[in-house]
């Protein structure tokens, strides 16, 4: 497979190089792997920070500033980052008022997290955790005890990020993000298999004219291998998997979301059939995003995220935000 790299050993490196060069409103520790707003600590702010395995770009270092994240700890390809990265993270933006750690539901992030929480507290800093498991497709993966963490991430952070903008105490800002989580649901699908720097070829063998229903953002398997599907049978498959676990009672937020290798002229295509049963269902879209934002390296697939909300939600996801993957009201 070609790729745009120099060797698989510094690709980590050379792509945090660059993030620090194109947002110079970012302070990036390249060696050790922290990316934090340069204006951390803010006085009386919750700090929120967040981390996981490369590959999944923007996610978490390309959320990183006003109205989301004060710092990510990005570990190697589907890595997690190491206790020492999120112990520096928290020490960076902690202002007094304690740190959000928003955990992805994967072993290595739960494991990781909790005793950089532990080795934070003992340097005296306030920490809490919010655990991120929104996807219906499975329970216990590969990576996971439990339901794994893919799109509804970045509501937490969005949401959560603006109430800590706000300046709200570090108990609420928690309530919050695990408001959002609970209240939110996710489906992935994968045309193609990704193909990771260091192996050079893809994770998975994905036959042509083939597609998995339930994917995992590493790659891992779904619920099912079918023959390759139209945008309306898969928009179908997906949605109605999500209601099924989640019947809606609110209005919802939709994040249309690419796995990396999709364009955007299939994946407005496939809101468009997202809307379509959304409105079937009579399930009221309050927003719409749509782009690749919880991506898998140069995975071809989609994933939806619903989330049901109530109006401080939504004020809450409206709220200026300015970072180098989301950006408005700024």
């Amino acid at each position: 497979m070609k790729m745009l790299i120099n060797v698989a050993e510094t690709v980590v490196a050379d792509a945090l190089r660059g993030l620090a060069v194109a947002h110079p409103e970012l302070t990036v520790d390249v060696e050790n792997r922290v990316i934090v707003r340069r204006d951390a600590p803010v006085e009386g702010k919750v700090g929120l920070v967040s981390g996981g395995g490369s590959g999944h770009e923007p996610l978490h270092g390309g959320f990183v500033g006003l109205g989301m994240l004060s710092a990510a700890c990005p570990g190697e390809v589907f890595t997690s980052p190491v206790p020492d990265q999120m112990v520096r993270a928290a020490a960076a933006v902690d202002s007094g008022a304690g740190v959000l750690f928003i955990v992805k539901n994967y072993t290595g992030d739960v494991l990781n997290f909790e005793m950089a929480a532990e080795l934070a507290e003992d340097e005296g800093i306030q920490v809490a955790k919010v655990l991120v498991n929104d996807d219906v497709a499975v329970t216990d993966s590969l990576y996971t005890a439990g339901r794994r963490g893919t799109g509804a991430t970045l509501f937490v952070e969005k949401i959560a990020g603006a109430a800590a903008e706000e300046g709200q105490p570090l108990e609420r800002v928690q309530s919050i993000a695990r408001q959002v989580n609970e209240s939110a649901r996710s489906f992935g699908v994968a045309l193609s298999a990704c193909t990771t720097p260091a192996k050079g070829s893809p994770t998975f063998d994905l036959p042509t004219g083939e597609l998995e229903l339930g994917i995992g953002i590493h790659g891992e398997p779904g619920r099912e291998r079918r023959a390759m599907m139209t945008s309306r049978e898969i928009a179908d498959f997906a949605v109605d998997a999500i209601l099924q676990d989640m019947p809606p009672k609110n209005p919802v937020l939709l994040l249309v979301n690419g796995m990396g290798a999709t364009p955007l002229l299939e994946l407005y295509g496939f809101n468009a059939e997202v809307h379509r049963v959304l409105a079937e269902r009579n399930v009221a879209v309050a927003r719409t995003l749509v782009g690749n934002y919880v991506t898998s390296l140069d995975m071809a697939g989609a994933s939806v995220t619903l989330c049901q909300i109530d109006e401080e939600m939504l004020r809450l996801w409206d709220a200026p935000v300015r970072t180098p993957g989301l950006r408005w009201g700024i």
